[in-house]
């Protein structure tokens, strides 16, 4: 089992309201994206009694890195002094990126069809599943030696979920992955703070 980990999906931006499928493309915070990063960095500050210490590592994309600044700066903690780390990108969804689930069952009804009878291992085309992101994610944290708070996606929640905490990979797929919030994941079980 890896320490505990502080998981804190990246704030809300304009795509996130309006149903895109984000994936890889770099797409802003919006104003409330902002302060749910503020938000989680006061909640994991209340969490963690010397945050100071804890192993920062976020997904290189322009939202989580926002986040991670401004959650960082929310701690009293130095916004730039953490790490970035490719493996920790969203859930590639390939071709279906910038689109929202209507217009894909609407241009590509066969292959969402297809997906929706098997969330976790299905990928998109030139995308990736669920069960690629798990294998990719999870040399990121075996190799974390001490307590770590990483700012990522809700793709890659889900996979931590399933590899460390043994949900059930439906069940993930269905979850909602909060915004602003902490997910405590710790010796196989979570908990959302």
């Amino acid at each position: 089992m890896p320490p505990v980990l502080y998981f804190i999906r990246h704030g809300e931006t304009d795509w996130n309201v309006e149903g895109r499928l984000q994936g890889r493309r770099d797409i802003p915070l919006n104003p409330l994206g902002r302060v749910q990063a503020e938000e989680a960095g006061r909640k994991l500050r209340a969490l963690v009694p010397q945050p100071e210490e804890l192993d920062y590592a976020a997904s290189p994309l322009a939202r989580t890195r926002e986040t991670m600044e401004l959650m960082r700066a929310a701690m009293g903690l130095a916004p730039m002094a953490y790490r970035l780390d490719e493996r920790l990108m969203e859930l590639s969804f390939g071709r279906w990126e910038g689109l929202t689930w209507r217009e894909i069952r609407a241009q590509d009804a066969g292959r969402a069809a297809q997906r929706d009878r098997r969330k976790w291992d299905y990928a998109p085309p030139d995308g990736e599943s669920y069960q690629m992101l798990t294998d990719r994610v999870a040399p990121a944290v075996d190799a974390l030696t001490r307590p770590a708070a990483l700012v990522s996606h809700g793709g890659v929640a889900r996979a931590l979920l399933v590899r460390l905490c043994g949900l059930p990979k439906d069940e993930t797929t269905r979850m909602d992955i909060h915004q602003g919030r902490v997910l405590v994941i710790e010796a196989g079980s979570f908990a959302w703070r």
